[in-house]
């Protein structure tokens, strides 16, 4: 009798998540019909109100089980206050902080260098600029920045990037072209990550400067100012 109880259950589940899987399935079809080319990521049913949670382009959209309405915007729990589409969202963009090729990265050592930070940086990026200004007031940390020039906005970005990299010294040809808005003088040929990083922020969907990424995965775009970067600091290093 138990067994036949458990192959029923066993059944059961497997016919659910069969269906799921068939309804997530024509969801997205029908999706890519009216949205030709979409990079329609996941889909995945949510716990409230019979809503389908649609990851397109990087962006959360909601949708219903026949594909017939897509809501874009924030579902907030009423009772806890809790922006759930924002939560959700940085759990899905959430980075592996071990997995970065710190190799191909600028490693800069503050203090005991105990924290650490990844960041995306472009060095004509006037944002980035006001960025390196508040990390000179956070210490104890080990910051890893990735050159990732977005060429569309900065013509010139990606030859100083490789020229910083291609420098003797990066860590001080970075610290002038931020600090001190002097760029090093050498034609970058030497061989570098800059393409290799662009792969990399694409995969992430980086699309803009600054991107910080801490410890615990948890990525910030913008410029984030220094108090609130030692905060975040401090919370990825009791989480990780």
């Amino acid at each position: 009798m138990f067994k036949r109880i458990l192959l029923s259950t066993i059944l059961l589940t497997s016919v659910l998540a069969c269906t799921a899987n068939a309804d997530e399935t024509a969801i997205k079809k029908t999706l890519l019909e009216k949205f030709p080319g979409a990079a329609i990521a996941s889909i995945t049913k949510t716990p409230y109100s019979g809503l389908y949670e649609v990851l397109i382009d990087g962006q959360i959209a909601y949708t219903d089980e026949n594909a017939h309405y897509l809501f874009v915007g924030s579902v907030v729990d009423l009772k806890t206050r809790q922006n759930l589409t924002n939560e959700r969202l940085d759990k899905l963009n959430a980075v592996k902080f071990d997995s970065l090729p710190f190799a191909d990265a600028i490693k800069t050592v503050k203090g005991n260098g105990k924290r650490k930070l990844a960041i995306f940086s472009d060095p004509d990026c006037p944002y980035c600029r006001k960025l390196e200004q508040e990390l000179t007031k956070v210490s104890n940390v080990t910051i890893y920045t990735f050159l990732y020039p977005i060429v569309s906005l900065h013509p010139d970005a990606n030859a100083n990037a490789k020229a910083i990299w291609c420098a003797p010294d990066r860590n001080k040809a970075w610290d002038d072209a931020m600090l001190r808005g002097v760029m090093p003088k050498n034609n970058g040929s030497c061989k570098n990550p800059v393409e290799s990083n662009i792969a990399l922020g694409n995969k992430y969907r980086v699309t803009g400067t600054p991107t910080l990424i801490f410890e615990n995965g948890q990525r910030v775009p913008g410029m984030v100012p220094a108090d609130k970067i030692n905060e975040m600091l401090d919370a990825a290093g009791k989480e990780k």
